[in-house]
């Protein structure tokens, strides 16, 4: 689904004046019930990211991870099983699993010749139970099943999700015909930054020839295909050619302005691929 400018920035605008909950996503869908709910949620999840990046250093401070240390040990002294770092979280407009991460972190710095590293925290966050204290442990676990756009549960569903569309993809050209390599067929012959696929012989797609195709179970904003143009699209232009990116969840329809210079958006697989 492509969305004009104007569109995509009404969407924004909404968002930017509610919570980042469930009940506000739900807000979102009678809004604009003319968008796709695949859409309206990855959209959701990326203005929210945007806004968690602008906010990061406020919530990473000395002065502010001391005060929600404390406030985490004053909250579970009164009551253990209330979701104290959950509500923190929300009151703050901070990312839940972030929240925990960093009340983590000031607890592990705390306990006596405990030393942690990224790796330790990430597996703490993804797996509760090895938290060395059981009521941080039942309290990091309210915040990632909570978390709608971060954490070790977010991650692996986008995994999962991104898996299913180049699957789906790699479907759609068995079904066309049409040879390839994979990602992982291209990393075995020592390429280091390559496409989801490079197509053995080229095709033409609205008149353009296609060399690879890049698969993104995402919306396409302004703010991610601008990185995405710097750290990958640009890269593989230079190596293989001119290609086709599918954004399945859409984009600004602006942003497809590289077709001559050798980059597509589409927002489905082409029907009307041509083989040379």
């Amino acid at each position: 689904m492509k969305l004009s400018k104007a569109q995509y920035d009404e969407i924004a605008l909404f968002l930017a004046q509610v919570p980042p909950t469930r009940q506000s996503l739900r807000k979102l869908k009678d809004r604009f019930p003319s968008q796709s709910q695949s859409t309206l949620l990855s959209i959701f999840s990326q203005e929210y990211q945007k806004q968690i990046k602008r906010t990061h250093a406020k919530h990473h401070s000395p002065e502010a991870t001391d005060t929600y240390y404390q406030r985490y040990l004053n909250g579970v002294s009164k009551n253990a099983a209330s979701p104290v770092l959950l509500e923190l979280a929300n009151e703050l407009d901070f990312a839940p699993s972030l929240m925990a991460r960093v009340v983590l972190e000031r607890f592990l710095q705390e306990q006596d010749g405990l030393s942690f590293s990224k790796t330790l925290i990430n597996s703490m966050l993804r797996d509760p139970s090895q938290i060395p204290d059981g009521v941080l442990a039942n309290q990091v676990y309210q915040c990632t099943v909570n978390d709608y756009c971060y954490g070790p549960l977010v991650d692996c569903i986008k995994h999962a999700i991104g898996h299913e569309h180049e699957v789906l993809l790699q479907e759609m050209l068995l079904e066309k015909n049409i040879s390839f390599l994979t990602e992982d067929q291209l990393r075995a012959k020592g390429y280091d930054k390559t496409p989801d696929f490079i197509l053995e012989v080229p095709v033409a797609v609205e008149g353009h020839t296609i060399h690879w195709i890049e698969s993104k179970a995402s919306f396409g904003d302004e703010c991610s295909h601008q990185a995405y143009l710097h750290n990958q699209f640009w890269s593989y232009w230079n190596r293989f050619g001119p290609g086709l990116v599918i954004y399945w969840y859409g984009f600004i329809e602006d942003l497809d302005c590289h077709r001559n210079r050798g980059i597509l958006l589409k927002d489905c697989f082409p029907t009307d691929i041509v083989t040379l």
